[in-house]
């Protein structure tokens, strides 16, 4: 079993800001209610979850495809989080995957049913299905 550990520090009321790390100090990213709301420079936790969750399906991913003896070259993911912040609290209504790999000997419905496996499997997306909808928007071979 592996812990992990990620950080915030905040200062100052909402209309200040923090820092958001990692346990291995690789990320040390600024937020704010700016960065999270109103497109302004610094990370936020949705878009952390996005690189979390691209990363772990793509792992995931790429971990069954050598499994099954398949020559991957690259994958590459988006993992996009939409949270909606029409009512009185935000909530994440919706994450969309889009992969595309470069895997030899591999026929596009073979990718699509691997990554619709690891879509719904991989870690994080067993973490996150209390996402109202999480889908896989495309996977596609070069």
């Amino acid at each position: 079993m592996t812990h992990q550990r990620g950080n915030a520090v905040w200062n100052g009321d909402i209309k200040g800001s923090g820092e958001l790390s990692t346990q291995s100090g690789t990320v040390q990213a600024p937020y704010s209610v700016g960065a999270r709301f109103e497109g302004e420079k610094g990370t936020n936790p949705e878009e952390l979850i996005g690189a979390a969750h691209a990363g772990c399906f793509t792992m995931f991913l790429t971990g069954n495809l050598t499994k099954a003896g398949k020559q991957v070259q690259q994958i590459r993911t988006e993992s996009k989080v939409t949270l909606d912040t029409s009512g009185d609290v935000p909530k994440v209504v919706k994450i969309s995957l889009s992969t595309e790999g470069e895997v030899a000997g591999l026929s596009q419905e073979e990718f699509q049913q691997q990554a619709e496996y690891a879509k719904e499997n991989c870690p994080m997306s067993v973490l996150l299905k209390g996402v109202p909808e999480m889908e896989l928007a495309s996977a596609k071979l070069k």
